[in-house]
């Protein structure tokens, strides 16, 4: 197969529009960008398309806003962002997007979805380990993130950093989308995860993970305390006063300018301080098969009081090796509510949601350019000096 090109030469491609239920791989996501369901103010480039998944890009103008905002059902952003009066801020020679404020971008690409196709978007791994808040936003929608079967439009982005000032500009990629088909018989709600003895199945004939199967309504994950590598890390916290981090500029910054480095406690134990931000890892190593993709979702808050931010979507392909073990660990962005909370080693912190494709991807996670972390054990984004 070829990882990065078009489709397979000689091939005809299938209809994305049809077919059993599922999510869609990168070479039906090409098809809906040749069909117009996809479209872009400047053509889309071949390493957007990720396995399961397409990166979005800011556009020309970025919107200083007071507050997040949804438009509502009978409004369009347009109409909100008139109402609000924002500060307008060009983007193609570059702009920064100062800490703790507010902004809504419109995207580079729109879409026209037909009655079978529906969207949904996450922020991309280096965005969430950035502690950049991103959510997307379409027209007439009262919820974030969600796009229903039918649209068509605009999509925008809200962007709010939260640890460091960021530099974007127009093409940047803070966000992805992905498309979810249906059968023309299935409700557009319909639950599409697998159940715990689904996943049971699936690990029996793929190893999901290098040790136990823990399922809990998904694959239960627990926190990495003991330390990790010669330095016996267990994690990285936000400093507060830094220089500004521009994505777009990868192995950049030195770590120690700013993340202060967190080493394994003697009791396995780690005081989470409120409203400080952490980069933490997953005890397990994962693999998600070709077939499937996963989706990180928080655990019930009665739990603890502290969220693992759920930027975290696995493409099919991440954490797999040759020898077939699972080969790379979550890494997990997380934050404490209003009160210290302690961690103890092995804890639950959050679980896998699993999905299935409509079939394996052309070019899976690893395979292709994109790649940034593969095999990784505890890894800020890919804006620091690896090491």
């Amino acid at each position: 197969m070829n990882p990065s090109g078009p489709d397979l030469a000689g091939a005809r491609p299938r209809s994305p529009l049809l077919g059993a239920a599922g999510l869609l791989p990168r070479q039906s996501i090409r098809e809906l960008a040749n069909r117009r369901v996809v479209q872009a103010v400047t053509e889309i480039r071949t390493s957007q398309y990720q396995p399961a998944s397409l990166d979005l890009r800011l556009g020309r103008k970025a919107y200083r806003v007071r507050a997040s905002f949804l438009p509502g059902a009978q409004a369009s952003v347009a109409d909100r962002l008139a109402t609000l009066a924002p500060e307008e801020i060009a983007l193609a020679d570059g702009a920064v997007l100062e800490r703790g404020c507010v902004y809504v971008v419109e995207l580079l690409e729109s879409l026209d979805l037909p009655d079978t196709i529906s969207a949904f978007a996450n922020p991309k791994s280096s965005t969430g380990r950035l502690d950049v808040f991103t959510r997307l936003i379409t027209d007439r929608s009262e919820v974030f993130d969600s796009v229903e079967s039918r649209y068509r439009g605009p999509l925008y982005a809200e962007v709010s950093p939260r640890s460091f000032s960021v530099k974007v500009r127009t093409g940047t990629r803070l966000n992805q989308i992905r498309f979810r088909r249906r059968t023309s018989n299935q409700e557009e709600t319909v639950e599409r995860r697998l159940s715990d003895r689904e996943i049971g199945e699936l690990h029996r004939r793929v190893r999901l993970v290098d040790g136990e199967l823990n399922l809990r309504n998904g694959l239960a994950m627990r926190i990495e305390l003991g330390g990790m590598g010669p330095e016996g890390y267990v994690g990285y916290r936000a400093q507060r006063h830094t220089e500004i981090v521009d994505v777009d500029r990868s192995g950049r910054y030195q770590a120690a300018d700013f993340w202060e480095p967190i080493r394994a406690h003697p009791d396995r134990r780690l005081i989470l301080d409120p409203n400080e931000f952490y980069i933490l890892a997953s005890k397990e190593r994962l693999h998600i098969p070709a077939d499937h993709a996963a989706e990180m979702v928080p655990i019930d808050p009665s739990m603890g009081e502290f969220r693992v931010h759920y930027a975290g979507f696995f493409d099919p392909g991440f954490g797999a090796t040759e020898s077939g073990v699972p080969g790379s660990r979550a890494v997990l962005e997380v934050r404490s509510h209003e009160v210290p909370f302690a961690l103890e080693d092995g804890q639950m912190v959050c679980r896998l949601a699993y999905e299935r494709m409509v079939e394996a991807p052309d070019g899976l996670y690893g395979a292709i350019g994109t790649s940034n972390y593969q095999g990784q054990e505890l890894k800020l984004s890919k804006q620091f000096v690896a090491g």
